[in-house]
């Protein structure tokens, strides 16, 4: 199947989720041609020693996020994987902060390489963080 009918086998509990998702507590949520949402709850197992969520979660979920919605550009037989990702950290992120959105969107499909954006926000609708990335096309099997 294609990028886009994996997804959205997953999405309707045909598929399972890949076991990162639940100990990052996330969820993907959405996906559509060229975008992919994410949910992210965090709490204080995600915290690093400064009593804030690690910005590691906030990446993965970015990543995540930007990967899945560069599968659904990706006809069956074809694969990626990340080759750069840069995070602009905006706002601190603690337990209290609530759910978590991250919203993908390829900004180039390729055959070789992708690029795509995202954005993460709050609660209450805030960014608390974005990312660009590119990603490495190719066929699997």
């Amino acid at each position: 199947m294609s990028g886009l009918e994996y997804l959205q086998s997953m999405l309707a509990g045909e598929l399972p989720p890949p076991p990162i998702t639940s100990l990052m507590s996330m969820s993907l949520t959405a996906v559509g041609p060229g975008t992919a949402t994410f949910t992210c709850l965090p709490d204080e197992s995600h915290y690093n020693p400064i009593g804030t969520v690690h910005g590691g979660l906030v990446c993965t979920l970015l990543d995540s996020a930007l990967g899945c919605a560069v599968q659904t550009t990706l006809p069956q037989g074809q694969g990626y994987t990340s080759i750069e990702i840069t995070v602009n950290y905006l706002r601190p992120v603690l337990a209290g902060t609530g759910p978590l959105t991250c919203v993908a969107t390829v900004t180039k499909p390729g055959n070789r390489v992708a690029f795509a954006d995202g954005v993460v926000t709050d609660a209450t609708g805030k960014a608390v963080a974005t990312a660009t990335g590119s990603l490495l096309v190719f066929p699997i099997g």
